[in-house]
């Protein structure tokens, strides 16, 4: 017991000669040398030998603590001051003449730098063929044109047909498809919109005029599908609907059940005459409803027409309840009051409203230079409004008129 107290005093002496010192008020002294801490077995708080210097990276100097010989742990990159190191050290000085040399030199550890490489260094040409790359989207840029190749998105889509130029000009429409990836957002929209019945060849043009689609969910769009299959439409009527209104399925099924409640109460429609008349123009579910409302008003109060003949005539051709107002009281307008047709015959035929103005005006004063300017059913040489704007001119001058080509195109130049 004697002889390991004695060489823990001489070692204590050692450490205290060159700097290591532990206060007596439990203050932290700083080791001038040292670049770990350390921890003894005999009572001594790690908190009270603490290292100034980086973890294990010893410079050369003309005083160095003995200490500083010691490794750093494995773990947490700090030496362990231990017994069996004091003792080790004891016994190499033991029974040498003079007192031991505690400054010694330390060689520096130098650790291996992996240096980065230079842009400027030579490399071989197998090197080169390895080296991968991928290509980066131009910073800005005024059209999609110059990101084509370097997006699978925007190239998958100018081969199925999809006009970027248009879409570029519209708002926001070109950082959304720039933003969208091909097979996360883009593939199963396509598979969906075929299995509804769009035709291949229409999926470009379909795009071109609703990108907004792609960023849909899909979970929304069945359920869309899923609403109008409830409604008794058909797969072909759906189909149809989708392809010509393609911002139908962009529509909540709340909007979609109020845009069909308000066509069979305006119009006094049963289900299926609803059915039929947005299958035949889809654009009804999807558009404004201000020239709708317009366009009913205006024949139910300016025209005269009765909720039975408007029922009729909007049937025969939906267009009307889209149709310029303007070109709709001047057509019936010289209809009713130059020509003389009363409203049931104009209800009969009401493919009148969708002929050109001119082409109407042309005809019937060919036929009263002629003489033959006669709409009443119950006259001879009746000619009713589909003779008057559905046939071609040769067969009009011939059979209706009883005369030649050149007899109408010259009075038409005199007009």
């Amino acid at each position: 017991m004697s002889p390991l107290c004695h060489r823990i005093c001489y070692r204590w002496t050692s450490l205290r000669i060159t700097g290591l010192v532990w206060s007596s008020r439990q203050e932290i002294k700083v080791l001038p040398i040292a670049s770990y801490s350390l921890q003894t077995r005999f009572g001594l708080d790690a908190r009270q030998c603490l290292l100034t210097q980086k973890p294990w990276m010893l410079k050369s100097s003309k005083l160095s603590s003995s200490a500083s010989g010691l490794p750093p742990g494995k773990e947490d990159g700090t030496g362990q001051f231990t017994e069996s190191s004091i003792l080790q050290n004891t016994v190499d000085n033991h029974g040498k003449s003079e007192l031991p040399s505690l400054v010694k030199d330390v060689q520096s550890v130098e650790l291996d730098v992996v240096l980065p490489h230079s842009p400027f260094d030579e490399i071989s040409e197998e090197a080169a063929l390895q080296i991968e790359t991928s290509p980066s989207f131009p910073l800005t840029s005024f059209t999609l044109r110059d990101y084509v190749d370097q997006s699978e998105t925007l190239t998958n889509l100018v081969l199925l047909g999809v006009d970027l130029s248009k879409l570029e000009r519209r708002p926001n429409v070109a950082n959304m498809l720039l933003r969208l990836d091909f097979n996360r957002d883009v593939k199963e929209r396509l598979l969906f919109l075929k299995d509804v019945g769009v035709d291949d060849h229409l999926l470009g043009a379909f795009l071109t005029r609703n990108p907004f689609i792609l960023t849909e969910d899909m979970e929304n769009l069945q359920m869309r599908i899923q609403y109008l299959q409830s409604k008794k439409f058909s797969k072909e009527a759906i189909s149809r609907m989708v392809s010509g209104a393609p911002y139908l399925l962009n529509f909540s099924v709340e909007r979609l059940d109020n845009r069909l409640a308000f066509y069979q109460r305006e119009l006094r429609l049963n289900v299926q005459k609803t059915r039929d008349l947005v299958t035949r123009l889809p654009k009804l579910l999807t558009g404004s409803l201000e020239p709708v409302k317009e366009n009913l008003k205006v024949c139910r109060i300016e025209l005269g027409f009765r909720d039975n003949e408007i029922q009729h005539m909007v049937i025969s051709i939906p267009k009307l309840l889209l149709a310029s107002k303007k070109k709709v009281t001047r057509t019936f307008d010289y209809l009713h009051n130059t020509m003389g047709i009363p409203h049931h015959l104009i209800t009969k035929f009401p493919q009148v409203f969708n002929a050109k103005f001119l082409r109407i005006k042309d005809r019937h004063l060919f036929l009263e230079h002629l003489g033959r300017a006669q709409y009443d059913p119950t006259q001879p040489n009746y000619i009713s409004l589909d003779n008057l704007v559905a046939t071609p001119d040769e067969v009009f001058c011939v059979e209706i008129a009883k005369g030649t080509l050149l007899d109408f195109e010259a009075f038409q130049k005199t007009l």
